[in-house]
């Protein structure tokens, strides 16, 4: 495999656009893939205009041990093995999540392990814009700064609009704050993620939960999510963790150590993982993230482990589709009876847990559910709204296909 040169520019195998989680994930999955197999990596060049290396955002996700890749166990900073659920009224169920876990990514960890992975491939680091990418036969082009990079494949994973129209476009938005309280003021569980708790006030379209994740025994990540058609002003959602955390732990209190935001697109468009001979998607850019629930970093690893596996054979790296079409139908008739008011939202996502096993529920929601836990789900949410939103998205979608 060719090794970058300089000159009237460089030339790699694989140039990585864009250097967050998508397109770093790619550089550790190339790397393990690489080191197990005994191969030699291809030459890599990533290419953004910031390197990352803080704290700036946390990726939670579930997962077994034993099903990823050995280079994440070291970098989880928590994992718990039970999770709590609160339902709109206050009532609260654990779940045992055997043999999964709920697991934490926090984003300067990650950015660590793929510098040292990409030094230990020989990889090189573009910090510059990519001005022009350009497809092209023998190979593809990005022009970022002073730099003109040929490679044989390209993958991009900066924000891109939809390739694909949809009915739906729902924002998951959310900030959580890293507090500390006081030594033995709140009955922290360390092994218990509270990962819904729908006792906030809810918006008037869509759903609101908090989270409450213990990091040690007086720290906990603590976040306030809506699924909804906008953002909200700054201000609401401090206001809204302000009144969450007095209302739980009255009269406690604590100290925010760290601040995260974040807005993840849900919506029933379609996104290309291929835009050229040589050019492809990563990330939610590439469809990666899951339109019912936000969820995007287990999909986002497994599209790197097998883009990994296809350019180590030396085959056609084209990212796998993140879930089945089955999966993306599911889940535009769920958005859109949550967005048009079909469903009340606390109610239909504590009954999936209440009306089937945990392991069920976590892989629909993770996008790897089999036909028949799918037949399951559906039994469990209300049918005529579920089906009167069925019937609108089928009447939109013919629609679509005759204007």
């Amino acid at each position: 495999m060719s090794r970058p040169h300089h000159g009237a520019g460089m030339f790699v195998d694989v140039a990585i656009v864009g250097g967050g989680g998508a397109g770093l994930s790619l550089v550790l999955a190339l790397e393990h893939a690489a080191r197990t197999s005994g191969r030699r990596a291809p030459s890599v060049a990533v290419i953004d205009p910031v390197r990352r290396s803080g704290q700036d955002r946390t990726w939670c996700w579930w997962a077994s041990a034993s099903e990823q890749p050995d280079w994440i166990e070291p970098l989880l900073t928590r994992s718990w093995p039970t999770m709590r659920l609160v339902d709109a009224v206050g009532a609260a169920k654990t779940y045992d999540l055997a043999p999964l876990r709920y697991q934490m990514l926090r984003s300067a960890d990650l950015y660590a392990a793929a510098d040292a992975a990409l030094e230990r491939m020989g990889g090189v680091r573009i910090t510059a814009s990519a001005e022009a990418v350009i497809d092209g036969m023998p190979h593809a082009v990005v022009r970022a700064g002073d730099e003109r990079v040929m490679a044989n494949w390209v993958f991009d994973s900066r924000p891109s609009a939809p390739t694909g129209p949809g009915s739906t476009m729902m924002l998951q938005h959310f900030r959580g704050w890293t507090v500390r309280f006081a030594p033995g003021s709140v009955p922290l569980d360390e092994n218990v993620a509270t990962l819904m708790d729908f006792s906030v006030p809810q918006p008037a379209r869509g759903v609101a939960f908090s989270y409450c994740l213990p990091l040690s025994a007086d720290t906990a990540l603590v976040e306030y999510t809506e699924f909804s058609p906008a953002v909200l002003d700054s201000d609401r959602y401090d206001e809204a963790l302000k009144a969450y955390l007095g209302r739980i732990w009255p009269g406690v209190e604590y100290t925010v150590e760290d601040t995260e935001d974040g807005v993840i697109p849900m919506t029933d468009a379609t996104f290309a993982r291929r835009t050229g001979d040589r050019l492809f998607r990563l990330g939610t850019a590439g469809g990666a993230t899951r339109a019912s629930t936000g969820y995007t970093f287990s999909a986002m690893q497994r599209q790197a482990a097998q883009i990994a596996g296809l350019l180590l054979d030396e085959r056609l790296p084209v990212p796998p589709r993140p879930y089945p079409m089955r999966h993306r139908w599911m889940d535009a008739v769920m958005l859109r009876a949550l967005d048009r008011g079909y469903v009340d939202g606390p109610r239909l996502f504590s009954s999936l847990f209440d009306d089937n096993p945990s392991s069920r529920v976590i892989r629909f929601l993770d996008g790897t559910s089999s036909p028949a836990d799918e037949l399951a789900i559906m039994r469990s949410t209300p049918t005529p709204a579920m089906m009167r939103s069925a019937m609108e998205d089928a009447t939109a979608r013919v629609k679509r296909i005759f204007t």
